[in-house]
Parts: C-alpha cells; sequence; structure tokens
C-alpha cells in the first residue's frame, strides 16, 4: 500500500495563459493506492458527492490505465472541484506518484506529467499539463506546445480565496478571444518574461507586475461576481499581483511576506460585501507531489 500527498495549483498566473503554473503549499489531495486485479475507486472529502468513481470516468482511473497499475484507489479530497486550484491535476499527481511506486514502473516526474495530463482529458477533454505539471514537479512550472516543461524552484507568500461560486471551465474558455491585437501580444509578452524573471528571484514586487494580462484575464473576470472588487482590496491590502486562477472562481493574490493575513481577510470581506460567502487559504508557492 503507498499514500501520495500532491497540492492544489494555480495555472495562468494571468500573463501566462495555458502555460504558467505554480504549486501551492496546501490545500491538497491526498490518495492511497493498493494492487488490485482491477481499478476501483472510492472518493471522500470536499466535494467528494460530485466525483464519480468509475474508473473510465475519474482522472485516476486513467492514470492507472496509462501505467497499467490496477489498483483500489482512495481519494481524499482536500481540493474542492470546479474551485480553480488544480482539483483534478491533484487527483491524478498523487495517483500517478503512488501507482508508479507501487507498481514500481521507475519513471521521472517529467515522464509522469503527461501520465498525469491523460487524466486530466478525462475532466477536460483534453490533456493539459499547465496543472499537473507543478503538482507533480513543485515551485512554478513553464509548459511548452509541446508538452516540454521548465520548473523553477520559488518561495513566495500567496493567497488563494476561493469564493462560493461556480463557474465551469467550457465557459471559462468559451469566453476566452480568439485572437488578440499586436499591442496587447507584446504587452502580455514582456509581463510573461518579467513574471518569470520575478519567479526565478523569488521576488513579490517584479512577479506581481508581470501578472498583468490585457487579454484573458478581464474576459473571466467578469463570470466572477465581486472580481473588481476584490483584486482592488486585496492590492490595498499589500498584494503585489491578483489574478484568477485557472479558470476560477479561485482569486490568486501574490505577497510579500507578513501580508497574507491582511490581504486574505480583506479579500474574503470585499466578496461578503457583493454578496459572497469565501475562504482564504493562507499559502505559499510549494513542493510538488509526495510518497509517503
Amino acid at each position: 500500500m503507498v499514500f501520495a500527498r500532491a497540492p492544489a495549483t494555480s495555472a495562468n498566473l494571468g500573463s501566462g495563459f495555458d502555460t504558467f503554473g505554480v504549486a501551492l503549499s496546501h490545500p491538497a489531495d491526498t490518495v492511497q493506492v493498493e494492487r488490485a486485479e482491477e481499478t476501483s475507486i472510492e472518493v471522500s472529502g470536499a466535494g467528494a458527492q460530485f466525483i464519480p468513481t468509475e474508473p473510465d470516468k475519474n482522472v485516476v482511473g486513467a492514470v492507472a490505465d496509462a501505467l497499467d497499475a490496477p489498483a483500489h484507489i482512495h481519494i481524499d479530497k482536500g481540493v474542492r472541484p470546479s474551485s480553480g486550484l488544480g482539483s483534478s491535476a491533484a487527483s491524478a499527481a498523487a495517483a500517478a506518484v503512488a501507482l508508479n511506486a507501487l507498481y514500481d514502473r521507475g519513471y521521472s516526474r517529467a515522464d509522469l506529467v503527461s501520465v498525469a495530463a491523460e487524466g486530466e482529458a478525462v475532466v477536460s477533454g483534453e490533456a493539459h499539463a499547465d496543472n499537473v505539471a507543478p503538482a507533480l514537479l513543485g515551485g512554478f512550472t513553464i509548459v511548452r506546445s509541446d508538452d516540454t516543461t521548465t520548473s523553477i524552484d520559488a518561495d513566495l507568500p500567496l493567497v488563494a480565496c476561493l469564493p462560493e461560486v461556480v463557474v465551469s471551465t467550457r465557459d471559462a474558455r468559451g469566453v476566452v478571444p480568439d485572437a488578440v491585437s499586436m499591442d496587447d501580444h507584446v504587452e502580455t509578452v514582456g509581463n510573461a518574461a518579467t513574471l518569470t524573471a520575478g519567479m526565478c528571484r523569488s521576488d513579490a514586487d517584479l512577479v506581481g507586475r508581470g501578472m498583468d494580462d490585457p487579454v484573458v484575464t478581464p474576459a473571466r473576470a467578469e463570470l466572477i461576481t465581486g472580481y473588481e472588487a476584490v483584486r482592488e482590496a486585496a492590492l490595498d491590502a499589500g498584494a503585489t499581483g491578483v489574478s484568477v486562477s485557472g479558470a476560477g472562481p479561485s482569486i490568486l493574490a501574490v505577497c510579500r511576506e507578513g501580508q497574507r493575513r491582511s490581504v486574505a481577510a480583506r479579500m474574503v470581506e470585499a466578496f461578503a460585501d457583493a454578496g459572497v460567502g469565501a475562504r482564504a487559504y493562507q499559502t505559499r508557492v510549494g513542493e510538488g507531489a509526495t510518497v509517503f
């Protein structure tokens, strides 16, 4: 029997649509695997009632199939589904490292990115790696269109504020513009480069400046009640940058040391003023999946 933990993640970070991702120190999913003749799945924890247990409809079933590693799998959800915090990626990543260890398959973490991404395809219809890459590798990750991945160690305080609303991934992808102007393209590239330099230096100010995004974030923000007020509240409390986390509805704020508590409190308060309940995770850039 093997246990594994994989963290929540935040994708895009504003200027890195479908490219950037970051692992969070918490929350996380925990997966327990035990050898079996055929795969079966149990789920407990946050939003468990909404997660199918049929292996062909669950991300971990796809991972087990890809690794030819049938098992009884128990998922303890710490990352709520439809949160914009990589819930399915956390389960897929934890299952990948646990089954890899259980069956001694010998795959590297980089090898497992494509395996876990196939699990993600069960939920999203496409094998995106922008969440599974940081869930497996930790830190800040950059995923190219050919699925090659670069991981950068970084140490930054973060706040992930999760409102009690649901934004479907389909709706969030549907509002993304089909084309951008050259001015917006140049601005986005410059911001993405600034963010990457900031991550290399663990510089909250550079990362915050690099999160600005004139294309995707404004479109997705319209789907989140109170977004602009929450963003302004976070910045007023000292956040260096704020953006929609993944497809939403979570909102990610980058902070300097010692400011997470005030940023978190102001974000929750701003959502409350908009008539929306919310909880805030005072977290930071964290490590990837861990096998116990």
